[in-house]
């Protein structure tokens, strides 16, 4: 255990935050995402899973990494297929995470988000079972102050 670190991050978890640069992309998901195959494609080559459900898990891993504020898609949700500007209630917990930070979520298409998702530098699977409850993060920078 670690002092102000929330417990839900793990030692694989940490490593990965860690160790992603500015602009690596980070994928969190639902029980029913293809993890295991994604993540074969990605940085890291490996899932890592975090045993919670999709809120808890992205507030965790929002309390030490910060998002890319440069980019206009930094906070990327799956869209529901069909109906692209439906937003998921487990959606919209998870944007609350983000207001305020100067960041807002967009919409990616299915097959778009797969892609990213191959090329993201890792991947974690939650055990949210809500339907669209996948995210991708894009890391920003830790500022000198901070």
């Amino acid at each position: 255990m670690l002092l102000g670190i929330d417990p839900l991050l793990g030692p694989d978890v940490l490593y990965v935050l860690r160790a992603m640069g500015h602009g690596d992309d980070l994928i969190i998901a639902d029980a029913n995402f293809p993890a295991d195959a994604m993540a074969r494609q990605t940085v890291f080559g490996r899932p890592l899973r975090i045993d919670g459900d999709i809120v808890s898990v992205m507030k965790a891993v929002l309390s030490v990494m910060p998002v890319d504020t440069f980019v206009d898609d930094a906070f990327g949700r799956m869209e529901v297929v069909g109906k692209p500007d439906e937003i998921p209630d487990v959606q919209r917990e998870v944007g609350k995470l983000i207001e305020g930070t100067g960041t807002k979520m967009v919409g990616i298409e299915r097959f778009a988000f797969y892609e990213r998702a191959r090329k993201a530098y890792a991947v974690i699977q939650t055990q949210e079972r809500r339907f669209y409850a996948d995210f991708a993060v894009r890391k920003g920078v830790v500022p000198p102050e901070a």
